[in-house]
């Protein structure tokens, strides 16, 4: 028996024209077909109404342990409680149409093994990264000590062994990559460059030695991976970039030279404006510091353009939100947020196909074609007309399905 929708008009994850007058058929949990051929008597018929069928998001940035902004002081908090945090960020996450997610920093193979054995219910696919690899006094480094500021530490990651691993020279650098995938990991992200939430590394500054950066290239590329890399400035993005990283991250100060450079190496480039945004309406009132507030206006002021720089020069951009803690209901404002500079079309570009890219699962998910993973969305509204449709939280999503399982239904 199928499940097959019908009276839908299709957005294939790629092309401008929506499709329609043909059914999608979904068995096993894979799209089956897609024809005009109609369903068969005991198929299970999806009545779309003439809504828009289109691929499950993809979010290419997340942290599924950063259970709040204080990521040192929860280096406190037992595994136990930031798992349940994780499976709640994640069901939400699902809630919002997002049926993949690649955490670029703390989840591990136990999160991954719990998902794999139904233990969390219905919820994304998840690709791991295991944890990020810091200079000393790099990004992603948030011992407590000397940078305390009024009581609190803030970062990316809440403790060496749980989101974040210090490593310096080649050497080490290789080693730790190394062993983030011999925990699984799908990818490895290095800190390149300093960062918002890190207290005392100026954020307009690279971090890591071309020798190191290209010790974790390196190991990645042998066995069949790819670094990810924390990027704020366009001299960390070029490095980044000239080096071989396939993924760079934020990238919000960037320039029009260093996006062509970054463009004609091939490089995927994943801004997250949901952060940025959500930091500088509620930051403050969560305590977030105010050297880290600081900063976070050095690269909001230029968050958005970075975006029309990007477009203007050919850059693959992904889509990710990088939220922490409380903020992550602010997930789906990244659609919104883009749709002030960019064309719906490059958002959900950006959200579909492009991210599948990135993540080596092109024809897999992000699309609507025979083959493909059954991760499918029926949605009230036009997407590439009005980015609210997504960007209402789910709101407006009545279908929802991951692997060929219902999540949501309610038409």
């Amino acid at each position: 028996m199928a499940i097959v929708f019908t009276s839908a008009r299709i957005f294939d994850g790629d092309s401008e024209k929506l499709r329609e007058g043909a059914n999608v058929f979904v068995e096993n949990g894979l799209i089956s077909a897609i024809s005009d051929r109609p369903a068969a008597p005991g198929d299970e018929r999806v009545d779309c109404g003439g809504r828009v069928l289109m691929p499950g998001l993809i979010d290419a940035h997340v942290h599924v342990y950063a259970a709040g902004l204080n990521l040192v002081r929860l280096a406190q908090s037992p595994m136990s409680y930031l798992a349940h945090f994780a499976a709640r960020f994640l069901q939400s996450s699902l809630d919002r149409g997002f049926t993949t997610v690649r955490d670029v920093g703390g989840a591990d193979v136990g999160l991954a093994s719990a998902i794999r054995d139904g233990l969390l219910g219905r919820v994304p696919r998840l690709l791991y990264g295991g944890r990020v690899i810091s200079q000393t006094g790099g990004h992603g480094d948030f011992r407590p000590g000397d940078h305390a500021l009024d009581g609190h530490y803030c970062g990316c990651a809440h403790a060496p062994d749980a989101m974040a691993t210090i490593a310096d020279g080649a050497d080490a650098v290789r080693k730790a990559v190394r062993e983030e995938l011999r925990r699984g990991a799908s990818h490895v992200k290095i800190m390149a460059s300093g960062g918002v939430a890190s207290p005392t590394d100026p954020l307009d500054r690279c971090q890591y030695s071309e020798g190191e950066i290209r010790a974790a290239v390196e190991e990645a590329d042998r066995a069949g991976s790819y670094i990810a890399a924390h990027c704020h400035p366009a001299e960390a993005v070029r490095r980044a970039a000239a080096l071989g990283v396939r993924s760079i991250e934020h990238g919000t100060l960037i320039d029009r030279e260093t996006a062509e450079f970054a463009a004609e190496r091939g490089a995927f480039i994943v801004p997250t404006m949901a952060t940025l945004m959500a930091l500088l309406e509620e930051g403050e009132k969560l305590g977030f510091p105010k050297v880290s507030m600081d900063k976070l206006r050095m690269v909001s002021d230029s968050a958005l353009r970075s975006l029309e720089i990007m477009k203007r020069a050919g850059v693959r951009m992904g889509l990710g939100t990088d939220l922490l803690g409380p903020l992550h209901v602010r997930q789906s404002s990244e659609f919104t947020l883009r749709g002030q500079v960019l064309p719906a079309i490059d958002v959900l570009r950006s959200a579909c196909r492009i991210n599948a890219e990135l993540l080596r699962m092109s024809g897999e998910i992000g699309c609507i074609r025979e083959g493909a993973r059954a991760d499918l969305l029926v949605v009230d509204g036009n997407p590439l007309e009005d980015l609210a449709v997504l960007g209402s939280g789910g709101e407006r999503i009545p279908v929802i399905l991951r692997d060929g399982g219902f999540h949501k239904r309610a038409i």
